[in-house]
């Protein structure tokens, strides 16, 4: 919602100082659909160019996340940490042998049905099941599973990056594009030199419509969009980053509450919980 409040008053205060200062939106509005489709109609054809059909799809299906924001909050960490906390537990007390019932069908385990919102979310509960898995592989070197596991969380974060990268490289065309469509509204008024002075006046006015255009959604929201949807998926990366610290700790020899309360460190400072927050839930821990 943030988001959309400072859209709203973007506007507000651009056109409202437009206005103020004895400016009329007649003008702007009898040109803003021709500059619009033009302006509008490049930077979504040079998107269509610089990307694969992938790439579009993720785009279009990441730009909800820049009015949502990050998908986890504090409960989604305390939830992480205390199913992590159970399968190290599982593991110390039973044998690796033992997470096998849980990494090999999570839908039919009770530590996944446990946590519901974990369960639903397949990229999670993949990370998981995969290391644990090759844990069970009696792949016992803290080092390489942190090697392989640092590799792919950063394969997964540039993938992930990309609708944001996407976004900018039109932001940065934008205002260029708005040249391209004043440039066009010059060209349309020079061949209108021998009209009145009022009407070349107005023409010459509708052609800068499109520099102003073209600057205002660059730097006033594809701009912005693009700023805040890289950090939306930066701070969901730190979801993994957490998985990836207790499993390393977990190897490494910890206990559980020492491997958990590594992976704690990693939450993001807003939604990272407490100690004691964290010891209750684990405490209160019962997973048949």
């Amino acid at each position: 919602m943030l988001t959309i409040g400072g859209l709203v008053f973007l506007l507000m205060s651009v056109f409202g100082g437009y206005l103020a200062a004895g400016g009329t939106l007649g003008p702007l509005l009898e040109a803003l659909p021709f500059e619009m489709l033009t302006i509008g109609g490049a930077a979504i054809a040079t998107f269509l160019m610089a990307n694969s059909l992938h790439h579009v799809r993720h785009t279009l299906s990441g730009l909800g996340r820049v009015v949502k924001g990050a998908a986890y909050r504090k409960s989604d960490y305390i939830d992480l940490l205390s199913l992590l906390f159970f399968f190290t537990r599982l593991a110390n007390t039973k044998g690796a042998i033992a997470l096998e019932p849980h990494i090999e069908k999570p839908a039919e385990s009770a530590a996944f049905r446990h946590f519901p919102r974990i369960l639903a979310n397949s990229q999670v509960c993949s990370i998981i099941c995969d290391y644990l898995r090759m844990i069970g592989m009696n792949v016992d070197d803290p080092h390489q599973i942190e090697d392989v596991m640092a590799r792919e969380l950063k394969k997964q974060l540039q993938e992930e990056l990309h609708p944001a990268h996407a976004i900018q490289i039109v932001a940065d065309a934008l205002p260029a594009l708005g040249i391209v469509a004043a440039v066009l509204g010059v060209i349309k008024t020079m061949s209108h030199i021998n009209e009145p002075p009022a009407v070349l006046g107005a023409m010459i006015g509708g052609a800068l419509v499109g520099t102003f255009l073209g600057v205002l959604l660059s730097y006033g929201l594809a701009g912005p969009c693009a700023s805040r949807l890289k950090g939306v998926v930066e701070e969901e990366s730190k979801f993994f980053e957490v998985i990836r610290a207790v499993l390393v700790a977990h190897l490494h020899g910890n206990v559980p509450q020492v491997s958990v309360e590594t992976g704690r460190k990693m939450a993001p400072n807003e939604h990272m919980p407490s100690f004691q927050e964290l010891e209750t839930a684990i405490r209160n821990l019962k997973i048949g």
